[in-house]
């Protein structure tokens, strides 16, 4: 490819718009135009990019059985119906009628699609593993989009779904996955760890994210120094921590609290420590049609985790009750506690706070608190007792006890197992040998395509632009001739690159009519690998410098051993991205 010819939009100035990295040089580097919030043209170079990504992924879901397909993006309204997520999915499904007001859905995701494709063709267990996937563009009706192609409301995605005769051979096709995307994600050049996750719309139970480490990842990793534990913050747990716990029961009594509407508060004044104190948070638990008044119970140091609690009470969505609502129900704003509750309030408590023992809480009434509040006493009752707690840095190790650490990571796929949850409900049942019928049990596996080429920006760039790894590089060379007049040193620029064509070696010379700095700077935004260039030095003294963009490391090369010398560190570079990649502990 010629410079002159290839359709690279590049910007100098920093887009107003984009708000990290990745973004700001997708843009600046001509990989995406916008068309509208949330929705990209991919331009040439960078869709080159998602091509190579694309048949990275296919050649590891390949060589562990996958078979591709490609399944509608606009799917009927009753297959949504029939698996009961048509109600509860939620304002992400993008809903669409046609001309006979028939209701559709864009596709956020394939499940039902996929399982009343293979209720249809496979009846008997002979048939079974298969393993079929796509790469097809999804569509979520994001609230907030945001971060370019990171949070986008049409995107492409790779997804493959299982299906097996039981929970032993869906435990092999996941453990399949597992190691297809860390061999992925290694060969796109990316520090990833696999993380314990929840799994959200999707469902089912056992879930894996596979998370690209980064500052600006939306997604928090704790992890242990120590051992192997790792989760995301969404499902992560510690062992419960009981306070008192030995004491005699002490007498319940209330005491005036004026202007303590906070656990801060309590703590000033009553001079008791945080964890000695229950929290009692009141929400409003959204369902299809219908609100319902919670409880909510957990130490005074604690914060609750919201996607943990919403599924505990298996509901849509959560929001805080208002001042209004809490009255309602017999309690006072800011001095809410669990004694004298009615009895059609449900309460769910966090795992520690029945182990509390002698603690403090709101009284209910304006400006007075309990003290020595004792559930094992039957103070007060617990409908549901439940993990809800959000672990946070420093908090102690479920596993070996030790605190703690933290980092931010960007989701780029995530394994699920769903068990029966969709082939119970579909009807995608096979017969055994006995002839007894049974749902064939399922996992689903994405990856976000896009997701992973902005997560390897993220770790690839510096000031300059971009330093792709040379497995997902739009190109993997740049020749770059720095004279436009000199015709000699041009026919040498000229016969390298067709030289390198000739090898397989993806290779793009800048033949334009610019400085050199221009020539340079455009190479490092665009994040060419090698760049080989050709000056006054090459005509002097019959060398050329090579440059690898990743480590700024520059070989003098004679011009008779230029090409062999590329090919040899193209294939060094291609080798590297072969190894694993070492988790953040291992370092």
């Amino acid at each position: 490819m010629r410079m002159t010819q290839l359709y690279a939009p590049t910007l100098r100035e920093v887009p107003a718009e984009a708000e990290i990295a990745s973004h700001q040089l997708m843009l600046r580097a001509g990989l995406i135009k916008k068309l509208a919030m949330g929705i990209y043209t991919y331009m040439p170079v960078g869709w080159r990019t998602m091509k190579k990504i694309e048949e990275i992924i296919r050649q590891e879901m390949d060589a562990q059985g996958g078979q591709e397909l490609f399944m509608p993006t606009v799917h009927p309204a009753e297959l949504w119906q029939e698996s009961g997520r048509w109600q509860v999915y939620g304002p992400e499904l993008w809903r669409v009628k046609d001309r006979h007001d028939r209701a559709f859905a864009l596709a956020p995701t394939h499940e039902e699609v996929i399982t009343s494709t293979v209720r249809q063709d496979i009846r008997s267990y002979k048939q079974l593993p298969v393993l079929p996937y796509q790469i097809q563009t999804k569509f979520r009706d994001e609230r907030r989009p945001r971060f370019g192609v990171m949070r986008c409301r049409e995107f492409i995605m790779k997804d493959l779904y299982s299906f097996d005769l039981d929970e032993a051979g869906l435990d092999i096709s996941y453990r399949k996955m597992h190691d297809a995307y860390t061999n992925i994600f290694s060969r796109c050049g990316l520090t990833f760890r696999p993380v314990a996750a929840d799994s959200g719309a999707i469902g089912g139970s056992g879930s894996h994210e596979f998370m690209a480490l980064s500052e600006v990842g939306e997604g928090l990793i704790l992890f242990c120094d120590h051992c192997d534990f790792a989760a995301t913050d969404e499902i992560a747990a510690i062992k419960p921590e009981g306070t008192g716990v030995g004491e005699a029961f002490l007498p319940m009594r209330s005491v005036e609290t004026p202007d303590c509407k906070t656990v801060e508060d309590l703590v000033r004044l009553l001079k008791v420590p945080a964890h000695r104190t229950v929290k009692t948070l009141c929400y409003m638990a959204i369902y299809a049609e219908v609100e319902r008044f919670v409880v909510v119970l957990l130490r005074g140091d604690r914060q609750v985790n919201e996607i943990k609690l919403q599924n505990v009470l298996d509901c849509l969505g959560l929001r805080f009750a208002n001042d209004e609502e809490v009255r309602a129900h017999g309690m006072e704003p800011g001095y809410c506690g669990p004694v004298g509750l009615r009895e059609d309030i449900r309460v769910v408590a966090d795992l520690e706070v029945p182990l509390m023992v002698n603690h403090e809480c709101g009284d209910g009434r304006k400006d007075f608190h309990l003290l020595n509040v004792n559930y094992q006493r039957g103070d007060y009752r617990i409908d549901t007792v439940a993990d809800i707690m959000l672990v946070q840095k420093d908090m102690p190790c479920p596993v070996c006890g030790q605190p703690l650490n933290a980092m931010r990571g960007i989701e780029v796929g995530q394994i699920f197992k769903l068990h029966t949850k969709y082939s119970a409900k579909l009807g995608c049942r096979y017969v055994d040998e006995n002839g007894e019928e049974h749902d064939m049990v399922m996992g689903c596996y994405g990856i976000g395509v896009g997701r992973t080429m902005a997560a390897v920006i993220e770790q690839h760039h510096d000031e300059h632009g971009i330093s792709w790894p040379i497995s997902v590089a739009p190109y993997e060379v740049m020749v770059v001739p720095v004279n436009d007049k000199d015709q000699w040193l041009n026919n040498e620029a000229e016969k390298l690159y067709r030289e390198l064509l000739c090898r397989g070696v993806e290779t793009v010379i800048d033949d334009r009519k610019e400085r050199p700095g221009v020539k340079f700077n455009d190479a490092d935004l665009l994040g060419f690998p090698i760049r080989v260039t050709m000056g006054k030095k090459c005509r002097e003294t019959g060398l050329a410098e090579v440059r690898i963009r990743a480590t700024g490391q520059v070989t003098e090369v004679p011009l008779a051993d230029l090409a062999d010398y590329v090919e040899k560190v193209k294939g060094e570079l291609l080798a590297a991205l072969a190894a694993p990649i070492p988790r953040p502990d291992q370092a």
